[in-house]
């Protein structure tokens, strides 16, 4: 390997590791909605130089995560409700045509033990009361539809669009009356795809995107959410 590719590559794997810190920090609300700070100050938290922290931000930006402010830095984009309803539009969009895809290519059981474990999880966590524990499982069901379908693209519009949305479902999630109706739903969906059913997979996924769909934006209304 020359010297240039491995520079290429230690600068690849630079940005790539500020990209997923600043991510997680705003997906686990360390930077909050609004929140804003300047290039030079996040390098120097970070301990890098100011061009991996730009070419990640950059990133950032096309997933709609954050904007670019000159000579004012990057700040935490703020999810309006009627964000939330159309990404959430999107995502069942998505996820739907995911369904079909995965069931297209008829996976074994071996396939699908991934999602059987997740599944096992959230009822683990509900039995447990544990919300977070609920929210990761889940998390990981929807992650595991979208990578065993087949299509890279799709899966990756998927993880930008779920990763838009997740401080809200966060949020949401402690504001539900319960969850045993979406774990239910969850199971039976999964239920249906190791059956090969498509019909059965097509009526109950549809359900309850519109259940969970309605029930969040009810709970916007009801606290006058104006962001989250």
């Amino acid at each position: 390997m020359n010297d240039s590719l491995a520079e290429n590559e230690v600068s690849l794997s630079r940005v790539e590791k500020v990209y997923r810190t600043i991510r997680n920090n705003i997906l686990s609300n360390q930077y909050p909605p609004g929140h804003q700070v300047l290039e030079p100050e996040l390098a120097r938290q970070l301990g890098v130089s100011r061009t991996p922290v730009r070419e990640a931000l950059i990133r950032l930006e096309a997933e709609k995560l954050i904007e670019l402010i000159p000579r004012r830095g990057m700040r935490v984009l703020p999810l309006v409700p009627k964000d939330y309803l159309q990404i959430s539009q999107a995502i069942s969009a998505l996820e739907e045509k995911a369904l079909h895809l995965l069931l297209s290519l008829n996976p074994g059981r071996d396939v699908l033990q991934p999602m059987a474990d997740a599944v096992r999880e959230m009822d683990e966590a509900m039995q447990t009361n544990d919300l977070v524990a609920w929210a990761e499982a889940d998390e990981k069901f929807h992650r595991l539809l979208a990578s065993l379908c087949g299509n890279e693209r799709l899966n990756l519009l998927l993880e930008m669009l779920r990763a838009q949305t997740y401080r809200a479902r966060l949020i949401l999630l402690k504001l539900r009356p319960n969850l045993e109706a979406s774990n239910q739903s969850q199971k039976e969906i999964f239920q249906a795809v190791v059956n090969g059913d498509v019909e059965a997979v097509e009526g109950l996924y549809r359900s309850h995107r519109q259940r969970v769909l309605s029930e969040a934006m009810a709970l916007l209304e009801k606290y006058s959410l104006p962001h989250i």
